[in-house]
């Protein structure tokens, strides 16, 4: 691996701040059902989420990042989802799946919890370079969730 997690975090941190400010600027909000699905998801500030549809989730500009990313398998063209703090993007043709929604509200928990989005992605990306994506603890608990509260 090129990258190490101490000169991926501040690159990853850039990333997601960005594209979290896209998704809260355009994104649309939850709807009361998926509020409450939030709610399930540990979400605390379930108002402050913002949805965005997108044709696909976009890939890290960055060569590093991207490279890193490629290394590690986090996004390609058939990712569904992906949480950026309190933004969401879903994939247009999954746009309306459930338990994909409650998978990213996990997320937005997580972030939550952690308090910071460079906190929360210094132990997810760790995972990711550790463990592997998707058996890291923060990426189980989000799988595992879900299929409780979507059963």
């Amino acid at each position: 691996m090129i990258l190490t997690l101490l000169t991926a975090l501040p690159l990853a941190t850039a990333w997601v701040e960005s594209h979290e400010a896209t998704i809260l600027a355009s994104g649309e909000p939850l709807t009361a059902h998926q509020a409450f699905d939030a709610h399930l998801a540990g979400v605390k500030n379930p108002q402050r989420v913002r949805v965005k549809k997108v044709e696909f989730i976009p890939l890290p500009a960055n060569p590093l990042l991207a490279r890193a990313n490629d290394e590690l398998g986090l996004v390609s063209p058939l990712t569904a989802g992906i949480t950026f703090g309190y933004g969401i993007y879903i994939r247009e043709d999954l746009w309306g799946d459930r338990p994909l929604l409650v998978h990213e509200l996990v997320h937005v928990g997580q972030y939550e919890r952690y308090g910071r989005i460079d906190a929360f992605l210094k132990d997810y990306l760790n995972e990711c370079f550790t463990v592997g994506y998707p058996s890291g603890p923060l990426e189980r608990e989000a799988i595992e969730r879900a299929r409780e509260i979507c059963r």
